[in-house]
Order: structure tokens, then C-alpha cells, then sequence
């Protein structure tokens, strides 16, 4: 059927979309930077830190939604992938804007850091869910576990990019504090070109999460003939994504609250 081909549909559109960027998106001068201005942000440890998050959320979402199906065809055989593959996709999709009303509503990193505590039980309720010594496992509570953790990467995806402007905006506000209206004017125009580059990076860092999970759980059944030591693994790593959350972001008299 040459399905791979189904992806060229979105050509004209991209490069439609490109022109018209390229031609309609170059109206703001002040907002212009270089490679050797936004290479700061290499220099901002949150920079790292958000990149880590990112991957957390962004990655997550992606790596999931690749990795979904071959957990299905792999630990439930007779079963149709192709009849669940879409649906979390969908799912994190349509949350993210639900991540970002929340954000906006509760504070960044409050939302991030519980959101990060309900994929690790996600990953956790899914090791559950699969087959183990015989047992079958329960492929119902495997796909409603799925779309939990879909539905909080949404989630996340949000939060955490509402948390990085907030967070360059209070440091680069900290560094010119009393040092007069143009220093913190200038602050200001900082402190956005830092966020849009971060953002723009993180985003770049989170996309390897769509190469990561796969990877992982082809690896861990390579091994072993279970995914259960990937998915072992993702709880490990939210845990240092609820741990970094915590302590830079959300806690009572964190360094960088937002």
C-alpha cells in the first residue's frame, strides 16, 4: 500500500507555511537576534534544567506515541496496533492547551511537578498491565494507562513551556534590579530573546524522546524479552524530573518560583 508515502500530503502545506513565514513573519526588528546573541542561553543553568523537563514532556509524548504501538503488537500479539496507534497522539494533543489554562491558573511549576508524579504511576499502572510469568496481562487497563500518561505529556507540554518565560523574566529582572529604568528596560528585551531561544532549544532536546523510548524498550526486549526494565527506567527518570521541579521551582522558597 506504500503507506509511507501518506506523509508527502503535507508538503504543499509546509512549504506554504515556510514562504509564508519567511515573507510574512519578518516584521519585528526589535525582536531580531543572532547565533552569538542567543548563544547565552548555553551559559543559563535553567536553560538545562527546562531542557531537561522538556524532554520529560515533549519526549515523552513523542517517544510514547512511537513506542506505543510496538508495545502493543510486541506484548499483546493478535491484537491491531493500527486500531490504538492514533488515540494518544490525539489524547496529548488535545491536553496540552488544558496544560497551559492550568499553568496559567495554578503556577507553572505546581503543574509540572504533579503532573510529573502522575507519569510516573502511569508507567507504573502500564508495568501492571503487561504480561508477566503467564499471565496474560490486561490489555484494556494497558490502553487506559497509555492514554493517561498520553493525556499528562499534553499536560506538560504546556506547563512547562509557560514556565520558561516566567523563569528568564525573574533573572534577567533579578541582574538589572536597581541599576536604573534603561538597564531594566533593557532586561526586558533579554529576557524574551532568552526565553524564545530556550524554548526553541528545548524543543529541539525534548524531540530526541522520539528516539530514546523506542530505543529503550527494543533494548530492554532485546535483553530480557520484557519492557518492563525501560518502563522501570522512565519512573527513575521522572523521579529527577519531579526532584529538579521541586527544588529550583516549586518548593516554598524555591531559588526560581513560577
Amino acid at each position: 500500500m506504500w503507506l509511507q508515502n501518506a506523509g508527502f500530503v503535507w508538503v504543499p502545506f509546509i512549504v506554504a507555511s515556510a514562504l509564508a513565514a519567511w515573507f510574512g513573519m519578518n516584521d519585528l526588528a526589535d525582536a531580531r537576534a543572532g547565533f552569538a546573541e542567543q548563544a547565552v542561553i548555553f551559559k543559563r543553568k535553567h536553560n538545562w534544567l527546562m531542557c531537561w523537563l522538556y524532554l520529560g514532556t515533549f519526549g515523552s509524548f513523542i517517544g510514547f506515541s512511537a513506542g506505543f504501538p510496538l508495545l502493543v503488537q510486541s506484548q499483546f500479539p493478535g491484537t491491531d496496533a493500527l486500531q490504538f496507534a492514533w488515540l494518544g497522539p490525539l489524547v496529548g494533543a488535545l491536553m496540552r492547551p488544558l496544560g497551559g489554562w492550568l499553568s496559567d491558573k495554578l503556577g507553572g511549576a505546581r503543574v509540572t511537578f504533579w503532573n510529573f508524579l502522575a507519569m510516573g504511576l502511569g508507567v507504573l499502572a502500564v508495568l501492571q498491565c503487561l504480561p508477566h510469568a503467564g499471565h496474560p496481562g490486561h490489555f484494556p487497563g494497558f490502553v487506559a494507562s497509555f492514554m493517561a500518561l498520553f493525556a499528562f505529556a499534553g499536560i506538560g507540554n504546556g506547563s512547562t513551556f509557560c514556565m520558561i518565560p516566567v523563569i528568564f523574566q525573574t533573572e534577567r529582572q533579578r541582574a538589572a534590579q536597581g541599576r536604573g529604568p534603561a538597564a531594566e528596560e533593557q532586561a526586558v528585551k533579554d529576557a524574551n530573546m532568552e526565553a524564545a531561544a530556550v524554548l526553541g532549544f528545548s524543543s529541539a532536546i525534548g524531540a530526541y524522546g522520539g528516539f530514546f523510548i523506542p530505543k529503550s524498550y527494543g533494548t530492554a526486549i532485546a535483553l530480557t524479552g520484557s519492557p518492563d526494565a525501560a518502563l522501570h527506567a522512565f519512573v527513575v527518570f521522572y523521579a529527577t524530573c519531579i526532584a529538579v521541579t521541586w527544588w529550583h521551582y516549586s518548593r516554598k522558597n524555591a531559588p526560581m518560583p513560577c
